[in-house]
């Protein structure tokens, strides 16, 4: 089936006035909700999305079928690339693959943000031990370990100790082609800003609190998780992120889209920029951005990236998302305790997902 945001997405796309939509997939057509189906123009199935020839090709069989697109735009991080090499190859305007590939490559990121004076945590491209080894000598132990390319807190994995290390270096097996990113752990508490840029200017954000971080989720399982995005969204405490991420975003080459940075602050209070995807927020954060502003953030989108207007919306409320995790292993026996949470909050709860008896648990 179609992901929930990809039907979602593909829906705001059709119901945009004077719009004609087609959609290159993995997925047959017959998975989609024939109601958003049979809107469509056009669609083409191939293997896989992010190989830049099945994308191009099948963008071209469209192109000669239903006329010269006018975007070419998706959600998923691992797509923004070959998205962008395809829209350049085909004259189609959007971000260009110079900064596509300045946000997908972390340790390109980083170097690009260092080098503008921008704060970012140590790093290092690791091929061999003695490399990571020599990083260890320079910011000590802990360190985070993840790929280059990798996308969210499920790619990062802690180093804490010797062991740690020899266990992180048989995993990911790490060569001249194939490296491994490092960076220093950093203390603090974690968050996220998504913006939405209009022509190289950043023109809204929204702020997000993690409780408490991602990483400590991953590697507890018997933890919740909760996401905050408070009400005071321009409150003063803000005020350097803001003007921290917007430089970011000109130095990587942002031109007209949503973005999505993870920060810290550190306990002394400097803030610290973990990484930046040129894709809109996942893990629900753009249901949330939703409810806040009273607003659908995904058509509102769809229409930056169709037509490149954007009317900011105010933020009119604090909304929380828990994240309640299944404990044990196997598949989903039953969900217990519904019944006191509709009880006790069931007035305040705007939208929830539950998992079908039989799941095999995401571990989200």
């Amino acid at each position: 089936m179609f992901s929930p945001a990809a039907s979602q997405m593909i829906e705001a796309a059709v119901s945009f006035p004077g719009t004609s939509v087609a959609v290159v997939s993995q997925e047959p057509l017959n998975r989609l909700a024939p109601p958003i189906a049979s809107r469509l123009i056009g669609h083409r199935l191939v293997d896989d999305v992010t190989d830049v020839a099945q994308l191009e090709g099948a963008v071209r069989a469209l192109a000669d079928r239903h006329g010269h697109p006018h975007r070419c735009f998706g959600a998923y991080e691992q797509l923004q690339v070959p998205l962008a090499i395809v829209r350049e190859r085909l004259g189609i305007p959007g971000l260009a693959s110079t900064a596509a590939l300045n946000f997908r490559d972390k340790s390109r990121m980083k170097n690009a943000l260092r080098a503008a004076h921008l704060p970012v945590a140590k790093h290092s491209l690791i091929t061999t031990r003695d490399e990571a080894v020599a990083f260890l000598g320079d910011v000590g132990f802990p360190i985070v370990v993840k790929p280059p390319a990798g996308a969210g807190a499920r790619a990062t994995h802690r180093v804490t100790n010797a062991a740690s290390l020899e266990s992180a270096l048989f995993a990911y097996r790490p060569t001249a082609r194939d490296p491994m990113l490092a960076e220093e752990f950093v203390r603090g508490t974690e968050h996220s800003i998504d913006t939405v840029s209009i022509a190289g200017r950043a023109v809204w954000h929204s702020v997000t609190e993690y409780l408490p971080t991602p990483l400590d989720v991953i590697e507890n399982p018997w933890m919740q998780w909760c996401v905050l995005l408070p009400r005071e969204v321009d409150d003063a405490r803000y005020d350097d992120v803001r003007r921290v991420v917007s430089r970011a975003l000109h130095v990587l080459g942002m031109d007209t889209g949503v973005s999505h940075c993870e920060w810290f602050r550190r306990p002394d209070g400097a803030l610290t920029i973990s990484e930046i995807g040129a894709r809109p927020p996942g893990a629900q954060i753009t249901t949330m951005i939703s409810r806040a502003n009273d607003v659908d953030f995904v058509a509102a989108w769809v229409e930056l990236m169709i037509a490149g207007t954007f009317e900011p919306p105010a933020r009119h409320y604090a909304v929380g998302t828990a994240y309640l995790r299944g404990q044990g292993r196997g598949v989903v026996r039953g969900v217990d305790g519904l019944d006191i949470v509709q009880r006790e909050l069931g007035a305040l709860v705007c939208d929830s997902r539950l998992p079908a008896i039989g799941q095999v648990p995401t571990g989200s």
